[in-house]
């Protein structure tokens, strides 16, 4: 790659012009935002809305568990309540692949569908968008990867989010899985922002910790990504710094106390206002990272995310010292009158708290020491070609801040052939001393 041949400051400074360029002109691209529906019931709500819109048969994109425990009821029973049909999809998993996204597409047409409702995490909105694209426009799922690949509309989608983390809601990307090449493939247009989403609190009480910590974490890097990256604006910075207050207000109480409404409901607006401001400022290394993570791993996004927060944090903080100080303010972890460094040693050692009091773990499990290289250089493409990080990275920082979370029991990278020699010769070297001491002290 020819970026390889330019020397990294150069890189840096072109890379940082050039993205900071893109951002002015993205500010210009229109991105709708859905009617919102806040609020302990607001999935019947929304089932009523869309039973009115005079849609003929709707095809219900979830996950087995969700469908089990009777949470799409409310909203089936408002669509049967208003004359419009539906069949349900329940095949959704976490990090859902293409062919399921290809049988979700099967099921559409097959029932004669002509409208989607997605119920359920990131993974089943962000298949409800995929299928939803490729039923408008019939070509191979990894032909629409990319930016505004499609081009008919695609089919009208609503959501019901019911994990307050990944912002799907909002945002004008579908992320699938592609087990073939061990990636992720991203469909990025405007026009897949939900027509309508329901915010319901109720959905959520039954969210294990674990999930909820994951997601929340999810949503916090949303918010910090976008604030602290070149892309930002006033507007995007007012829904990021509300997003962070509200997380750092109300996930652990979500974590420790599932059922409280109130703060269920806050994650909630937490997240959507965290993607509404990624979808405009973008995200960074974090993301560009996880992104690997997932494709090799099937390591859930929001778990990566939470894993390498901190640690990318720690990176770009430098280049971003004024911005964690106002992110400490807004979590309420210092005042105005405080030292930039001081506040921002405060957010940093939060997030980090955060995460330990939520139960993330330090180490991904899955990694591997041979993975690292590549790996890396995924995320560096990933990141310098797309996203506006504050501070750039070599592929040599990147393999470091991912070795770190290596999991104890993974052995260290055997040494290269000359470090291997090197280290050969220092102990044959030493050999003689060794016996000549032994010599001296023999009686």
């Amino acid at each position: 790659m020819i970026l390889d041949l330019i020397p990294s400051s150069t890189r840096a400074a072109g890379l940082g012009a050039l993205m900071k360029g893109a951002g002015k002109v993205t500010r210009f691209i229109p991105i709708p935002q859905p009617t919102l529906l806040v609020g302990p019931g607001a999935s019947v709500r929304l089932g009523e809305a869309v039973a009115g819109f005079g849609h003929t048969k709707i095809l219900i994109v979830t996950d087995a568990v969700l469908a089990k425990l009777g949470l799409l009821k409310g909203l089936a029973d408002a669509l049967t309540e208003g004359g419009t049909e539906y069949v349900v999809f329940d095949e959704i998993t976490p990090d859902a692949p293409i062919p399921l996204i290809e049988r979700g597409i099967a099921t559409f047409k097959e029932h004669g569908c002509d409208a989607i409702v997605a119920v359920g995490g990131g993974s089943s909105i962000d298949s409800a968008k995929a299928i939803a694209m490729a039923v408008a426009n019939p070509k191979p799922i990894r032909s629409l990867a990319g930016y505004f690949k499609g081009r008919r509309n695609p089919i009208t989608l609503y959501a019901v989010p019911t994990t307050a983390g990944t912002g799907s809601e909002v945002t004008v990307a579908a992320v699938v899985a592609d087990p073939e090449h061990e990636d992720k493939v991203v469909i990025v247009d405007p026009r897949l922002v939900p027509r309508m989403a329901a915010l319901d609190p109720a959905l959520m009480t039954g969210l294990p910790p674990h999930i909820t910590a994951a997601t929340g974490i999810d949503a916090l890097t949303h918010a910090v990504e976008a604030f602290i990256g070149n892309w930002a604006t006033p507007y995007t910075d007012g829904l990021a710094l509300t997003a962070v207050g509200l997380i750092f207000a109300n996930l652990r109480t979500c974590y420790r106390d599932g059922k409280n409404l109130a703060a269920r409901e806050k994650m909630a607006l937490a997240s959507t206002y965290a993607g509404m401001a990624f979808t405009r400022a973008n995200v960074g290394y974090v993301h560009a990272i996880a992104h690997q993570f997932g494709g090799k791993y099937h390591t859930p996004h929001g778990l990566a995310n939470a894993i390498m927060l901190p640690l990318v944090l720690r990176y770009s903080a430098p280049a971003v010292m004024d911005k964690l100080a106002q992110l400490a303010i807004r979590a309420k972890l210092g005042g105005e009158g405080e030292r930039t460094e001081t506040l921002a040693e405060r957010f940093l050692d939060a997030v980090e708290q955060l995460n330990e009091d939520l139960g993330i773990p330090t180490h991904l499990a899955a990694l591997r020491e041979e993975d690292i290289p590549a790996l890396a250089k995924a995320a560096c493409h990933e990141a310098h070609v797309g996203y506006p990080v504050p501070r750039y990275m070599t592929q040599e920082v990147c393999e470091q801040l991912i070795r770190s979370v290596l999991p104890p029991d993974e052995p260290a990278p055997a040494p290269s052939k000359p470090a291997a020699k090197k280290a050969a010769s220092k102990a044959a070297a030493k050999k003689p001393a060794a016996k000549a001491a032994r010599g001296k002290s023999a009686p």
